[in-house]
This record gives structure tokens, sequence and C-alpha cells, in this order.
């Protein structure tokens, strides 16, 4: 049995650019006990989403470093985001993080949601407002 609390081998990757801004926000938290948490819940205009967070590790969190940063994982989300890459683009649009998932069969216009080859249904339209 593999011990998930322990630091493992990347799940996903995450940019330069992205650990950058990262790093920015976790000094300004300045608790050193926090990391990146990137996570999928069900919603959003395609049936899943990301979403990102600073957090503190759990028991059954797969953690990894990624350009200094520490990433936390949770199981059920492992399985939809291995092998993702995490960027963070500043463009005329806004700025925000995004998430290049080869997992996806199909996203809405905003980025921030998903469906896989695996989910029931069909994708919805974009309510995402952008």
């Amino acid at each position: 049995m593999i011990d998930n609390s322990e630091t493992q081998t990347a799940l996903i990757s995450i940019t330069p650019t992205a650990a950058d801004k990262v790093r920015e926000l976790l000094e300004a938290e300045g608790n050193p006990e926090l990391g990146l948490r990137i996570f999928v819940a069900g919603g959003g205009c395609s049936g899943l989403q990301y979403g990102m967070t600073l957090d503190e590790s759990q028991d059954s969190d797969t953690i990894f470093e990624a350009h200094g940063v520490r990433v936390l994982v949770d199981e059920m989300s492992a399985e939809y985001i291995s092998g993702s890459e995490v960027d963070y683009v500043d463009s005329l649009m806004g700025a925000g993080f995004t998430v290049n998932n080869p997992n996806a069969v199909s996203t809405c216009g905003c980025g921030h949601s998903f469906k896989t080859s695996g989910d029931s249904g069909q994708a919805r339209g974009c309510g995402c407002g952008h």
C-alpha cells in the first residue's frame, strides 16, 4: 500500500508562471503548512469543474512538489486530473489559473468545467457568462 502522506511523483504539472503566482499567494498567507489544493467537484457547465484553494494536507491526499510549490490532490480528483497541466494566464480577457486536461473530451468556454469520456449525460451550454 502506498503511503499518500509522503511526497510522491507529480500527478500533474504546473508551469513556472503558475508556480510563481501560487508562491506569491502562499507568502501572503504566511502559513507554512499550506499548499495548493487542486480538486474536481460536480457542477459547472459541462458536469465537472476545477477548483483550487490554499489548504493544509489531509491523510488521504497525494502530495508532491512542483517548482517549489507543495501541491495537494484528493483521491477522487486524482483520477480526473492525472496528467493535467496547471498554468496562470494574464490576458485581455482577465487573469487566472487554467487547467489543460488530457482527460477532458469537452470543455466549456470559460475553461473551468469539463466532461470526461466516462461521464454520463450530455455537455450543456455554457452559462459561465464569458
